[in-house]
């Protein structure tokens, strides 16, 4: 485990009533309602959360895979991340893809670049080897 030796930032959030609560930020900037996912409820679910985030932090270790290699990013990059719970082994766990669209970035510099960032990525970091990933250029 690596330990970190200055903190940069910490996210903090007070939730209440798990999957059908909900949660705000202590800054109050994030104010949400939580609902089960595939249920009829009108909050998001912590795996959308997830993926929101993920995808954000991929978008930042692209640009400074970019950034190291002199490469101009389309203004069109997208991620679209996809995180899966599901059953196995009598438990709950996730997998997740990482849908990654460099419009005019050539192949083998986009599949560089998205290596890179699955290296440098927080949270592909946190997850390596915990759960499924696919990382695909679309």
């Amino acid at each position: 485990m690596t330990r970190i030796d200055k903190v940069v930032y910490t996210g903090k959030t007070h939730t209440t009533g798990g999957r059908s609560g909900e949660s705000r930020s202590s800054d109050g900037n994030l104010d949400i309602k939580l609902s089960s996912p595939g249920s009829n409820g009108s909050g998001t679910n912590p795996e959308q959360l997830f993926a929101a985030g993920w995808s954000a932090c991929f978008i930042g270790a692209i640009g400074k895979a970019a950034a190291g290699m002199k490469v101009k990013l389309p203004a069109d990059l997208a991620v679209d991340a996809e995180v899966d719970l599901g059953t196995a082994e009598g438990g709950y766990f996730l997998q997740a893809r990482l849908n990654v669209s460099l419009p005019g970035i050539d192949p083998e510099v986009a599949r560089a670049l998205v290596d890179a960032a699955h290296q440098t990525c927080p949270y592909s970091k946190a997850t390596r080897g915990n759960i499924g990933v696919e990382i695909n250029l679309v």
